[in-house]
């Protein structure tokens, strides 16, 4: 999330390949866990990454810097790197957490105003790639 909206969305793309990115599916929201091959190493690696990329682009442009949200609504897509910065830290609070987790799993519904369950599929997807941790 960092690289896109504290990044590409000034004008300043993240300094590493993202897999979700580069093969389309964060699109299909595989940004938003971890497969059974990406160590935790790998995970905070890119997350501190992204901190130092995010920070950067702070220093260098303020938060008064022109930002254009590709993904959102035409009539919306204009902003700035500060709104943007409070969406991220926002963001971060909402997800950041055990208890979203358990309650996404009690609920079966992802974010607060979701209004469908998280399709079976993507659930299974994730569950398995869950499962190859557990101890057999």
């Amino acid at each position: 999330m960092e690289f896109g909206y504290l990044g590409d969305c000034v004008g300043r793309p993240a300094p590493v390949v993202l897999p979700w990115v580069e093969d389309g599916s964060v699109w299909a929201n595989a940004d938003m866990w971890a497969t059974a091959d990406q160590t935790r190493d790998y995970i905070v690696g890119l997350y501190r990454t992204a901190c130092a990329h995010s920070d950067r682009s702070v220093r260098a442009l303020g938060l008064a810097a022109p930002a254009t949200v590709s993904w959102w609504p035409v009539d919306r897509r204009t902003t700035t790197l500060g709104s943007l910065l409070v969406r991220v830290v926002a963001e971060t609070a909402q997800h950041a957490g055990h208890a979203d987790i358990v309650r996404e799993l009690i609920d079966g519904r992802a974010g607060n105003d979701a209004d469908d369950a998280l399709p079976p599929d993507y659930v299974r997807h994730i569950q398995a790639a869950a499962d190859t941790y557990r101890p057999s």
